[in-house]
């Protein structure tokens, strides 16, 4: 993601960290795609996500159209069982809303958190017998 008119170094930083903060958090493999986009936009963010190659399968793209206004989600087969259309829809609403408003860079932030936290691995309890 380069730093230009779109981003101060903060808020690129922002960014990064919530995109590592995701990573850490699920296990899945979170990328931003912030620009222009060739042809039709749903095609342009599958395109991308086929670029993860490996990292497809656990992979989960946000495609970020400032120009037209659009965001796109692609996860990948693994990513999918834990991150939903639902999910993926909220989030996107939400980051539209925010880009609305003027917050390209906080919609994109709390977009990233919000798919992380629909993903996080649920936690595995264990009951332990009395001895």
């Amino acid at each position: 993601m380069p730093v230009g008119d779109a981003f101060t170094q903060r808020q690129a930083d922002q960014i990064r960290e919530a995109i590592a903060a995701a990573r850490a958090e699920t296990g899945l493999h979170f990328s931003v795609y912030i620009g222009p986009t060739e042809g039709d936009v749903r095609e342009y963010a599958l395109r991308l996500h086929a670029g993860l190659g490996h990292d497809g399968a656990l992979g989960v793209l946000t495609l970020v159209e400032p120009e037209l206004r659009r965001v796109e989600i692609v996860t990948g087969e693994i990513a999918r069982r834990r991150l939903d259309d639902r999910a993926a829809a909220l989030a996107s609403l939400s980051m539209a809303t925010s880009f609305a408003g003027g917050d390209l860079a906080g919609g994109i932030v709390n977009g990233v958190r919000m798919l992380a936290q629909s993903a996080t691995r649920p936690r595995v309890l264990h009951e332990h017998e009395a001895d």
